[in-house]
């Protein structure tokens, strides 16, 4: 099946053809550096990890480029906070503050095993790429100076509003515009700045100042990805006016098409009201990683639902996530104990079956091929986590059969495609035979289990009991078997960094 993905510039799927056969470029809006990262940043992110990830799959070199916004009036505003308590000049404070925050984000994001783009472009390492765009406009007559600062002329480029599928008119009634009776339009928007006393500038023809936010994005991918690339993503909230702007500025610099496809994440909701800082209900990942420190239970949860959907954040939710992910841990911890650590490599041959093996055998084929439907279908990861659970719940209901509990040829192709899938969306990446055993006192764990068979075949229940009871207290959980007992220590929760 050929991957497709929805184009907000069009409206409609389409079959993915980069513009260079085997290679993508994408670059997704990263982060404006003043605060704590939250889960609105978290399902950005991570939604577009899992879209990386799967184009890595399947076979394309991407290149993946992700800005870094260290110079904004929200940067400014929380350094003058912090100026108020300190002596420090308001220059000083603002380089700290996006530093520091800066550091936040890398720490987090890595925490969530979001992989790494090839590039972090910063704002204030690209100052000059942006004067040279400015000045290009301002030649061509797309952009116009008025005392120090510089706007872009939205009347010079015909197509705008083609992004967000809205008319001028529209757009400059539900816009918040800053109001300038300097400007041609309210909607034409700054590409450059003039200075205000104290905050950080830079030495411009126009004088001293600093860009607009909108300018830093097409200066810098184009710069990495060159003037024309294969995806642009970011949150829903930037089609208009940020991604709106950028078309504008960059086609008028270069004269060709911008971004081939354009991807665009829903939002989070709590109890169905958009997460906002007015409404207080914002979860930063610190907060929420104290709660449930496993990385992977947030990750699910976010990826449980459609990239482009909404998706409704509770706490009870993540419970549930956590029991969800707990399923495929116990199926995996339990081959690895009848493998013994050892994954078989023998060739199956599905005519030599028993009926219930066959039966896990078709399981596996169906899911290797509906996971990758699902993703081909705009990364349709929920669906695709459904093909994974699929196979975990007709696993589960056939290991205790004697003939699939040891079949350890059709197990380890369960553990192993498990494992390729799962690492597409960033799961099961640490589990592995080592991690599972590398438990204290396993000699006198499995003294406590041969006692505890002994005291059962006695019908000692109580003593059986206390056995099971004082390993779970130590992390320690048994699973009964007809071939026998196994036991795994509990997934242990991931540290607070």
């Amino acid at each position: 099946m050929t991957l497709k993905v929805y184009n907000t510039l069009t409206g409609e799927k389409e079959g993915f053809l980069p513009l260079r056969k085997d290679r993508v470029r994408m670059y997704v809006c990263g982060v404006t550096v003043y605060d704590d990262c939250h889960l609105g940043h978290a399902r950005c992110y991570v939604a577009f990890d899992a879209i990386y990830r799967y184009l890595k799959y399947k076979g394309y070199r991407v290149k993946y480029v992700q800005n870094i916004t260290d110079v904004d009036d929200k940067i400014i505003t929380r350094a003058r906070e912090e100026k108020d308590q300190g002596s420090r000049s308001l220059k000083a404070l603002v380089r700290e503050v996006a530093q520091r925050y800066t550091k936040e984000y890398f720490k987090w994001m890595d925490y969530l095993k979001v992989k790494r783009a090839a590039l972090y472009p910063k704002a204030t390492e690209h100052i000059g790429d942006m004067l040279k765009l400015i000045q290009r406009l301002l030649d061509e007559g797309y952009a116009y100076e008025v005392d120090g600062d510089v706007y872009f002329d939205i009347s010079k480029f015909p197509s705008y509003g083609k992004l967000s599928g809205r008319s001028i008119d529209e757009m400059r009634a539900g816009a918040r515009v800053e109001v300038d009776e300097r400007k041609k339009n309210p909607l034409d928007f700054a590409l450059w700045k003039r200075a205000k006393e104290g905050e950080p500038s830079w030495n411009s023809p126009w004088g001293e100042g600093r860009p607009g936010w909108h300018i830093e994005c097409s200066a810098m991918s184009m710069k990495y990805l060159g003037e024309s690339f294969d995806i642009h993503g970011g949150g829903e909230d930037l089609i208009f006016p940020h991604h709106e702007n950028e078309i504008a500025q960059s086609e008028s610099y270069s004269g060709k098409p911008f971004v081939k496809y354009w991807l665009h994440n829903g939002f989070v909701t709590t109890r169905g009201e958009k997460m906002s800082k007015s409404l207080g209900n914002i979860f930063t990942l610190k907060e929420l990683f104290q709660e449930f420190p496993d990385p992977e239970i947030t990750r699910l949860f976010l990826l449980s639902m459609h990239y482009r959907s909404p998706i409704d954040f509770t706490k009870e939710k993540l419970v549930e996530m956590e029991k969800h992910l707990s399923h495929f841990y116990n199926l995996l911890d339990f081959i690895l104990q009848i493998v013994k650590g050892k994954l078989s490599k023998r060739r199956i041959d599905p005519e030599s079956l028993s009926k219930e093996e066959k039966g896990l055998y078709q399981e596996i084929q169906k899911t290797d091929k509906e996971f990758d439907q699902a993703m081909d279908d705009d990364f349709n990861t929920a669906r695709a986590l459904a093909s994974l659970d699929s196979l975990v719940k007709v696993a589960n209901t056939l290991k205790d059969n004697p003939k699939v509990g040891r079949n350890k040829a059709l197990l380890s192709k369960v553990y192993r495609l498990l494992k390729e899938k799962g690492e597409i969306l960033g799961f099961f990446e640490g589990h592995c035979w080592k991690e599972m055993i590398r438990v204290p006192d396993r000699e006198e764990i499995e003294s406590l289990i041969a006692q505890r068979d002994r005291a059962r075949q006695e019908k000692d229940w109580g003593l059986a009991d206390r056995i099971r009871s004082d390993l779970k207290k130590r992390g320690i959980i048994l699973e009964d078997h007809p071939e026998g007992t196994t036991w795994k220590k509990i997934k242990k929760s991931c540290p607070i960094i």
